[in-house]
């Protein structure tokens, strides 16, 4: 079946703040338009302040996040789910090590707070 990702076709990317695994995206030709990740964290890592221009659905697995989404701060624990709006300035921290779903738009556009232009897509998230 060409629907099926095998354990050793995903893809894994490595920044200085997290792990990605990515399940399926469009890149993997799966996914017409939905990706489906892991973030692994460990303890004291904290993700850039950054927003999507589409929203994202995290569900905690493993761990502890403090999630910031505009003004607003959080804890999240096993089992917490949280969607995370487009448009909002977030930051991700691992309160220990941490591991996390994360499904959201496959052509996400990333923007970090202080830089002049958009990243673009991930390629955890393509």
């Amino acid at each position: 079946m060409s629907n099926i990702v095998r354990a050793d076709e995903r893809r894994r990317t490595e920044t200085p703040n997290a792990t990605m695994t990515t399940f399926a995206s469009p890149t993997l030709g799966i996914s017409a338009d939905i990706s489906m990740w892991q973030v692994e964290m460990v303890a004291g890592a904290r993700g850039p302040d950054h927003l999507f221009d589409s929203e994202q659905v995290w569900s905690v697995v493993e761990g502890e996040l403090a999630v910031t989404v505009g003004s607003q701060n959080t804890t999240l624990g096993p089992g917490d789910t949280i969607v995370l709006p487009a448009g909002l300035t977030r930051q991700i921290a691992a309160r220990s090590d941490a591991r996390a779903l994360v499904c959201g738009h496959g052509n996400a556009v990333a923007q970090v707070t202080g830089e002049p232009a958009p990243r673009g897509t991930p390629e955890w998230i393509a």
